[in-house]
């Protein structure tokens, strides 16, 4: 039920907000009413409001976001010290073991990065902060999911769509019910190109020491470096370590 403080206009205007990504950086009218799912006329007053206030420029057919987009992003970011403690922590584990490290927490049907350093080697993922991931078929997705009460993750990936992204992925709800249980039986989660071919990646829950799940860790490698048995062996460890430390300064 909609509470009566709600602003639908308020809200219609995020949802627009959040339809320009690396995949869409210009959109027209007609793409953002499909994208945000509203109609034409809904989408053009957020637009144009957006537009007086500063948050997209036009051209007069095709709407982009401005840098003033960046003062929402730091709100959060300034305002939350999740991501502040944690990036010392990734870079030194990025900067230890060669590969790319990312924070990330639940929203939705997806996580989303909110601390990430990146190594020597690139994936072609181009991941960073803000970036969205599926979380049925990504490990910060299912570690996350394994940190909450079972019925909620099971009726949660039972709803959301699971579309295939590779022919690695697994979509089917029980087949992926059955990944999170593993995960939270391992305490790790960890996919083998089911996100994107040729790159391998694992997770782990950071929780408070009060109990709270509040993100996921992870680590990514590109598939022809490392096996999966050799990959979980050879950066389990300093993943697991960085969780603690991370864990501890939470409080």
């Amino acid at each position: 039920m909609t509470s009566r403080h709600h602003v639908a206009a308020l809200e219609k205007g995020l949802q627009v907000l959040q339809c320009f990504s690396r995949l869409h950086p210009r959109l027209t009218l007609s793409e953002v009413s499909r994208l945000a799912g509203c109609t034409p006329a809904s989408a053009r007053r957020s637009l144009l409001t957006l537009q007086a206030l500063g948050h997209v420029a036009s051209d007069g057919k095709q709407f982009w976001t401005t840098p003033r987009c960046l003062l929402l992003a730091n709100a959060y970011l300034a305002s939350n010290p999740i991501p502040a403690l944690a990036q010392p922590l990734l870079d030194g584990l990025a900067e230890r073991t060669r590969e790319s490290a990312s924070l990330a927490q639940l929203i939705d049907t997806d996580v989303i990065v909110v601390a990430r350093s990146t190594a020597r080697r690139s994936l072609s993922v181009g991941l960073r902060i803000g970036s969205r991931l599926p979380v049925y078929c990504s490990s910060l997705g299912r570690v996350l999911l394994a940190g909450l009460p079972r019925d909620e993750a099971v009726a949660r990936l039972h709803g959301m769509p699971r579309p295939r992204l590779t022919p690695h992925t697994v979509v089917g709800a029980d087949a992926v019910v059955a990944c999170v249980d593993n995960a939270a039986r391992l305490g790790y989660a960890t996919i083998d190109q089911e996100l994107e071919m040729g790159v391998r990646s694992m997770a782990v829950p950071v929780f408070t020491r009060g109990g709270a799940l509040v993100a996921g860790l992870s680590i990514a490698v590109r598939a022809e470096r490392f096996e999966m048995a050799a990959f979980v062996e050879t950066f389990l460890p300093a993943l697991q370590r960085a969780q603690a430390r991370l864990a501890a300064q939470l409080g």
